[in-house]
């Protein structure tokens, strides 16, 4: 038994690392073959969508005020029944009147709260029909060239959803355990060349940046379509491929300005979409789990039960899964002892999964700033 549960683990990483995109390497970033600038710069609109951001909304707004894009530009900010002085903070950095802010309508039943927000934002852009949207959320900080590099990209590969996997913070010890694992497993989910490939149906996206073909989105039933979805970004990228390519990549351009701080914070990040991902099924709940038991927990565990086959079995695999670590944590600039812990880091996260199940079966799933928003 033990012999063929060591040669399940080899094989599985054996596909993960040779034949599932290539997710583990990294290599899916915005400064790798940056096209060419177009001969004529669109009309972009940014729509930031703020709930009590207070903190942060003036360091995000400040950065896309300072972007150095040649073309026409102004943001479009949707104060989303804030309660901390969001929309005094946005306007105290408003220096060039580029800067709309809305008050946001009552959220109706069948929405999440981040869309409503958005949708109220585009549909005002949409009323000086922009070539295209950057919905952004208002914890980012962008580099000064981080809009036009984005453009100059969607023009010349023609693409419905260009996104960013925004750089998070990795500064307390909770962060530095877990959130280039965050990124890693994403990847792992949706494969970011498989994303960018348009000849497979894989399709994501990164909810901090996005930069959108406002037709595109139009001619897909706009926002709208995904009205209920939890986990938006991914359902976003999934809605524009059906209408042309997308590119999904990392950056070093795109920063979060958010800080977890404590354990519980990062559990509550993951949760409050992990269980959304299965579908809110039990049955994918309990395969989630067994699954990441066999992927993450049995190499370790046969290296220190375990002898001879089925031992040197689970230490090939377990070295396989810290060598596919090792590109996230150069990426991160942690050290590479880290991808030892994958294991113990995988297990972590199966526990968040199973917190985000509980959470939703007491009726508070997608926990966002007081708002319950999961399916029932």
């Amino acid at each position: 038994m033990s012999l063929a549960l060591g040669l399940l683990v080899l094989a599985i990483w054996i596909y993960l690392l040779a034949f599932r995109g290539g997710f583990w390497r990294a290599r899916e970033r915005d400064d790798n073959d940056q096209p060419d600038d177009p001969a004529k710069w669109p009309a972009v609109i940014a729509v930031v969508p703020a709930r009590d951001e207070a903190d942060v909304i003036g360091r995000s707004l400040g950065s896309l005020l300072a972007q150095d894009y040649p073309g026409h530009f102004r943001i479009i900010l949707v104060d989303d029944s804030s309660t901390d002085g969001t929309a005094d903070a946005a306007r105290a950095v408003d220096a060039n009147g580029r800067l709309e802010i809305l008050t946001g309508a009552h959220l109706p039943d069948g929405w999440t709260g981040k869309l409503w927000a958005q949708t109220q934002g585009v549909s005002r852009a949409t009323e000086t029909a922009p070539k295209y949207l950057l919905l952004t959320d208002a914890d980012i900080a962008h580099a000064p060239d981080a809009l036009r590099r984005l453009v100059a990209r969607a023009e010349a590969g023609g693409l419905a959803l260009t996104s960013l996997m925004a750089k998070l913070t990795v500064e307390t010890w909770a962060e530095r355990l877990l959130i280039p694992a965050f990124v890693y497993f994403f990847a792992m989910l949706y494969p970011f060349a498989w994303v960018n490939d348009t000849r497979r149906k894989t399709a994501a996206a990164a909810g901090g940046v996005m930069l959108v073909h406002r037709e595109a989105l139009a001619q897909a039933g706009g926002l709208e379509a995904i009205r209920t979805r939890i986990i938006d970004d991914c359902s976003l990228g999934a809605l524009l491929k059906r209408q042309g390519p997308i590119w999904l990549g990392l950056t070093e351009r795109a920063r979060s300005l958010r800080p977890y701080n404590r354990f519980d914070d990062i559990a509550a990040m993951v949760a409050r979409s992990a269980y959304a991902q299965l579908s809110y099924s039990p049955a994918l709940l309990a395969g989630t789990v067994a699954g990441m038991a066999i992927v993450y927990l049995a190499a370790p565990a046969l290296v220190l039960i375990g002898t001879g086959w089925p031992r040197l079995a689970g230490a090939v695999a377990w070295v396989g899964m810290a060598v596919s670590f090792q590109p996230m944590l150069r990426l991160y600039r942690r050290s590479p002892l880290w991808g030892v812990a994958l294991p113990l880091i995988g297990a972590i996260y199966t526990s968040f999964t199973i917190r985000s199940a509980i959470e939703h079966w007491r009726g508070e799933g997608g926990m966002w700033k007081g708002r319950a928003q999961a399916m029932s």
